[in-house]
């Protein structure tokens, strides 16, 4: 699939059955920060510790990682002084249909 040009992401990483066991597993190219510990960025010193773990992992394993769930300046801010390289959420825009053509602001955003 690599030949392809296909890239893995794993999504919702931190939560439900996405397992450290799946980072020895899979060739991810991205890891996706679940929007609950984006959510919390400000108020909770466990979702902060759990978003650095992840930035390090990620950074040893040299797999980009998107954050999901980005809807304050506050946490854009904190999350790119922790070396995030991509987001995506209500801050950058909000859902559209597929067929709506969307001019990219920076190539870190996601949709």
């Amino acid at each position: 699939m690599k030949k392809l040009g296909v890239r893995i992401s794993l999504d919702d990483f931190g939560t439900g059955y996405s397992s450290l066991s799946y980072l020895r597993s899979f060739p991810f190219d991205k890891i996706k920060i679940d929007k609950s510990f984006v959510q919390e960025i400000g108020e909770s010193r466990e979702a902060m510790a759990i978003i650095r773990a992840i930035m390090g992992l990620s950074s040893s394993l040299l797999i980009e990682t998107t954050a999901e769930g980005v809807e304050t300046e506050e946490q854009y801010r904190r999350l790119m002084e922790e070396g995030c390289s991509h987001f995506q959420g209500y801050l950058f825009g909000r859902p559209q249909a597929a067929d709506h053509r969307v001019q990219e602001l920076d190539p870190r955003i996601v949709g």
